[in-house]
């Protein structure tokens, strides 16, 4: 961006950056502590040149319902929320007293976990699933997804979808890029070998010619990989080509991979699958399910899950596993503070029903419209968009949004802000949550901190 500012720019951006470090004094004087030994993504997330005396990510001390306090005693209304974990908000009673009891007991690691049985049996009533296999990480499940369709298969090829987001390990880390005016797959980042490019298509989600793109690859195809809604466009929610992806990779023998890592337990109790319609061959839950400990889930039809264990047998006949096993494995799997989250996270939405995600749902819609009626009125080139719960700032106007660019600019102009006014959210955009326990007042104040904010940067000579 052109770093040339007016001098009343210049000056609002100096009270800025003075007034916001002097309220976050103790998370910058933690990261530059510890930014030579410790290596973190996130210290330089949305990094701006003009402003990066703020760029470092704020330092959390506790939380409870929908705040969080950081380390210099600042209150926070949170919508981070986990990146998408804390769909009833931080340290709900029923979740705490969960894992208290099983402290209680102590961890376990070594002998089967006492809750793993019940935790697959309640993710298969919730999703429909067959089996149910538990792991540590979305990226490991991912992985232990695909693996599961390779074997079951007997093809190694992948397709997936541009603007997806499954986990960080090589095989799924490329994008579409035009390179001499020809599209490419390409690694998103160095340290990723192009030799993994062989097996992988990226495809236009929601793009009719993505499923003859498939037909052509069908005898090399082991799955398609899909984020139903991806985090990065929650308005992109294409149904119908769901449901003919669906058709189509059933005709094939191709297995059909929903990547429900957020979506999952969120949106309904049985996920975007529920919502969509769609019964996928394997499904992978993460976030909401652990309630904040770490966990992974692969969930999916016997003829696939069977790869893991050798199918079913019983005792007292001479039955036996019949299935050749690939590898799976993770000295953390079925972690029993995991199992303790997951078993009582399970429990209170089978309770509840599909109510708590319908009224939540409703209310982000109401609280997005509201601010962008607002957005509207004030001539500003930014919509809010969600899918259910989840909701995301997009640019109405045609420039282009990248790091370097006057929107960029603006976007970490307007983070800063809010979080100056005691809103925490990511820097520079991304996908933010509301949780069941925002109440009216949270909302209210989101909203007038946007208002205010917005009304700061005008004054400025930023909008």
């Amino acid at each position: 961006m052109n770093i040339e500012k007016t001098e009343s720019q210049q000056k609002y951006l100096q009270i800025l950056i003075e007034r916001y470090t002097k309220r976050t004094k103790s998370s910058k004087e933690l990261t530059q502590l510890y930014r030579s030994v410790l290596a973190d993504r996130r210290v330089s997330e949305g990094f701006n040149l003009p402003l990066k005396e703020m760029c470092y990510p704020i330092v959390g001390r506790r939380s409870l319902g929908s705040r969080i306090w950081d380390v210099d005693g600042n209150e926070y209304v949170d919508l981070i929320m986990g990146l998408g974990i804390n769909l009833f908000g931080h340290n709900p009673p029923f979740l705490r007293e969960a894992l208290q009891e099983q402290l209680e007991k102590g961890i376990q690691i070594g002998p089967q976990a006492e809750l793993a049985g019940e935790v697959a049996e309640l993710i298969g009533e919730l999703t429909g699933m067959e089996r149910v296999a538990l792991s540590n990480t979305g990226t490991e499940a991912m992985m232990a997804a695909i693996r599961l369709a390779r074997a079951t298969t007997g093809r190694n090829k992948i397709a997936m979808f541009s603007g997806s987001y499954h986990g960080h390990f090589d095989a799924v880390l490329v994008k579409k890029q035009t390179v001499n005016g020809h599209p490419q797959v390409v690694p998103v980042a160095p340290g990723i070998p192009t030799s993994i490019l062989e097996d992988v298509l990226v495809l236009d989600y929601g793009n009719p010619h993505a499923l003859d793109i498939i037909k052509d690859y069908q005898q090399d195809l082991a799955a398609v990989l899909v984020e139903p809604v991806q985090s990065s466009r929650p308005n992109l929610q294409p149904k119908v080509f769901l449901q003919q992806l669906r058709q189509l990779t059933k005709e094939l023998g191709i297995a059909l991979i929903f990547d429900e890592m957020i979506t999952g337990f969120r949106i309904h109790p049985g996920g975007a699958q529920a919502w969509f319609g769609v019964e996928a061959d394997i499904a992978a839950y993460g976030k909401v399910v652990g309630g904040g400990i770490p966990i992974g889930i692969i969930a999916g039809k016997a003829i696939y899950m069977d790869r893991i264990d050798g199918g079913l047998w019983n005792y007292g006949d001479t039955s036996s596993p019949q299935v050749e096993k690939t590898m799976f494995a993770g000295t953390y799997c079925k972690h029993p503070l995991a199992m303790a989250a997951a078993n009582a996270v399970l429990k209170y939405l089978k309770v509840q029903g599909p109510a708590l995600q319908q009224q939540l749902n409703q209310r982000t819609s109401e609280f997005v419209q509201t601010l962008n009626t607002y957005f509207e009125a004030e001539k500003m080139p930014i919509r809010l968009v969600n899918f259910g719960s989840i909701f995301s700032p997009f640019s109405s106007s045609n420039s282009a949004h990248s790091e370097n660019s006057d929107s960029s600019m603006g976007m970490n102009l307007l983070s800063y802000h809010l979080l100056d006014r005691g809103v925490l959210l990511r820097v520079g955009g991304g996908a933010s949550f509301l949780s069941t326990a925002h109440t009216d007042e949270d909302i209210s104040n989101i909203i007038n901190a946007v208002k205010d904010s917005v009304k700061e940067l005008q004054e400025g000579g930023f909008l």
